[in-house]
């Protein structure tokens, strides 16, 4: 990581972190009876504090989040909930944490580009269930870490699955290739900070290409753009957005196009926490705030739902996945707005 990359992060990590020492003050002493478990979960997750300070704070993060997936999945059992949570990697950051460092969704002002027109067809017969990854076309779940590249890896998943449909061959694409290469202001994306899927479509568009994640691995902070078009992986001819709001749209999408990019609103300790079930949070709004893919739809225990794959690692929800709650009214602003890239 280079000096100025390095100052980013340091300056990201500032502005998202709280003052963690000063909860240690604010709250009450941690629960003794929780150390042994405290100590499992840490060495589950590799977890490792530099100061004393630091790790008593994390701790009661920790011990909070610990109560509501108590305190949730009690709930769960008396049949108040379709879905239960778990603590995971991302039990002792607070929600403000982990909006700030991995939801940076950032909707363009403008109108979006209408590349291409989606034309719905409510005739159709479309299957009950769809599951791309059962005909090879998703690869594995990646982790994003600290870097708010959400919408990167959802463009990258979405052209992955075209790049096999078309040449048969499933090849994960650079992420990091649009960190730091679709960040001018024709793209308006921030790396690290932030962007969205239809601007990284547009660049590997204006581009000719982009390369693979062998070839451009991920670095997880920003870098100077090194794209070089001797490593090119895949192209992008077009890519269409979706009507407005439209499940049906999106449906007839998914099943008959392929994984489509969507944002949704991911500020939630039950989406963080989500294990597994079909997530249906009354709390989940129209305000997207987090790239992800999504890969298929189908039906859970008389709930539908859409399948999507997220990038925090497969420690996050079922690996990797979250089962979304489908014809919800647009639950979690999933078909607000919804893109999927051409080869």
């Amino acid at each position: 990581m280079g000096t100025l990359a390095r100052a980013a992060f340091r300056m990201r990590w500032l502005l998202c972190v709280p003052l963690v020492c000063s909860l240690a003050t604010e709250q009450l002493q941690r629960d003794p009876t929780l150390d042994h478990h405290w100590d499992l979960w840490k060495k589950f997750h590799g977890k490792q504090y530099k100061e004393k300070n630091e790790e008593d704070a994390r701790r009661l993060i920790w011990e909070k989040n610990l109560k509501f997936v108590m305190r949730h999945n009690l709930e769960y059992s008396m049949g108040m909930h379709s879905y239960d949570v778990s603590m995971n990697h991302m039990g002792d950051m607070t929600n403000e944490e982990i909006s700030c460092m991995r939801t940076s969704l950032r909707v363009p002002r403008s109108q979006p580009r209408r590349n291409g027109t989606y034309k719905f067809n409510a005739k159709q017969n479309l299957p009950d269930s769809m599951d791309w990854r059962e005909k090879g076309c998703v690869t594995e779940v990646k982790y994003q870490g600290s870097c708010g590249a959400c919408w990167a890896f959802s463009a990258v998943g979405a052209l992955e699955a075209q790049l096999k449909l078309k040449t048969g061959k499933l090849v994960s694409l650079s992420a990091q290739n649009l960190v730091d290469c679709a960040t001018t202001e024709k793209y308006g994306n921030k790396g690290c900070g932030g962007g969205f899927m239809t601007e990284a479509f547009q660049y590997i568009i204006d581009n000719g290409g982009i390369e693979s994640d062998t070839s451009y691995p991920y670095k997880a902070t920003d870098e100077k753009c090194h794209y070089d078009a001797k490593n090119r992986a895949a192209t992008c001819s077009r890519y269409t957005e979706l009507p407005y709001g439209d499940e049906e749209a999106l449906k007839e999408a998914v099943a008959t196009k392929g994984p489509v990019s969507v944002g949704i609103d991911a500020s939630h300790s039950s989406f963080f926490f989500y294990k597994s079930g079909v997530y249906d949070d009354p709390s989940c709004t129209g305000n997207v705030n987090h790239g992800v893919l999504v890969v298929g739809y189908g039906t859970l225990d008389g709930k539908d739902y859409w399948l999507v794959k997220n990038s925090w690692g497969l420690n996050f929800g079922d690996q990797g996945y979250i089962r979304m709650a489908r014809n919800k009214k647009n639950h979690c602003g999933i078909a607000s707005y919804c893109s999927y890239p051409e080869i």
